[in-house]
């Protein structure tokens, strides 16, 4: 008998990636309210789909019923849409996450891993960013995030369930919105490219990120849902930083496009240097199985389909 798993936030970019990886060796459960997923994100994936919001307990009793694992990433991901609503992001990420390891706990679930983010570091120079360093959050989301991995640490030392937490970094890959609200640089500069339009960059291009594959975020995800020593907080990316210009000249050159590169006005507290420090992830024994040039590959690819 196959393992059962329950992804919330499972219709999202990350979320479907997940949920198409476990698809053909667990039982799957997406619990996903749509606020910012897609359902056609989840077309041709074989899964058991509940729409519903994890503030609703009925909803999440259901989903959890018999479940192994929870990947919890159902959250407000908008950092600009947490500042405007604050009160309304607690709610979702910080009350959503305690009934969702409730609602774990009551069915017997053995592990929780929750999607984190790297804005837990705010703007603090420090590179690379070590999980032991002090967080400095900047914004609710940020916050909301960091009481979230609170809550699992808590959740672990009362009641004895298995969590782990992981701080992704900058993620791009297929089914990445460029439209929508919380579009990241990659869909946005590959949409750009392959319509030839100019790509604008704020400031000089040379602030630099820890772009990683979607399929390796797959990959920890599974690995933390998997490992019975894996408890904490961890780092996923790549360890390697790449300038914002240097990222937007690679997509035109392997599209082939005819785009320029626009400078506009330099951002307010956009942070310089952001990159992972690694070696926790490495040494729970998990190692990436994609790089950037392979995803962007990989990306364009899926891109070029869509305008086909």
């Amino acid at each position: 008998m196959s393992k059962r798993v329950l992804i919330t936030g499972g219709a999202g970019f990350i979320g479907s990636h997940l949920a198409r990886h476990f698809a053909e060796q667990a039982e799957v459960t997406v619990l996903d309210d749509l606020r910012s997923g897609h359902a056609r994100n989840l077309d041709g994936v074989r899964c058991r789909f509940l729409q519903g919001s994890i503030l609703d307990d009925v909803a999440l009793k259901q989903a959890s019923a018999g479940a192994e694992e929870v990947y919890h990433l159902a959250a407000m991901i908008s950092v600009s849409e947490s500042v405007a609503k604050p009160a309304e992001c607690a709610k979702l990420n910080t009350e959503g996450t305690r009934r969702v390891l409730d609602a774990a706990l009551n069915a017997g679930v053995r592990k929780v891993v929750l999607a984190s983010s790297a804005a837990i570091y705010g703007d603090n120079p420090t590179v690379p960013k070590l999980e032991s360093m002090t967080p400095e959050p900047k914004s609710p989301y940020a916050e909301t995030k960091l009481a979230g991995e609170k809550l699992l640490e808590q959740y672990t030392r009362a009641h004895g369930l298995g969590t782990t937490s992981l701080r992704f970094f900058n993620v791009f890959g297929p089914q990445q919105d460029p439209r929508s609200a919380y579009a990241a640089a990659v869909p946005i500069f590959i949409a750009k490219a392959l319509r030839d339009e100019p790509i604008g960059i704020h400031g000089d291009g040379g602030q630099t990120r820890d772009f990683i594959h979607v399929a390796d975020i797959v990959g920890a995800l599974a690995y933390a849902g998997d490992s019975k020593d894996m408890s904490g907080t961890y780092n996923v990316g790549y360890g390697q930083s790449q300038s914002i210009l240097a990222l937007a000249q690679e997509i035109i050159r392997l599209t082939g496009s005819r785009s320029t590169i626009e400078h506009l006005p330099s951002r307010a507290g956009d942070v310089r240097h952001s990159l992972a420090s690694t070696t926790r992830l490495h040494s729970a024994g998990w190692k990436p199985q994609s790089t950037v040039s392979l995803g962007l590959a990989e990306t364009i690819a899926a891109f070029r389909q869509l305008k086909a």
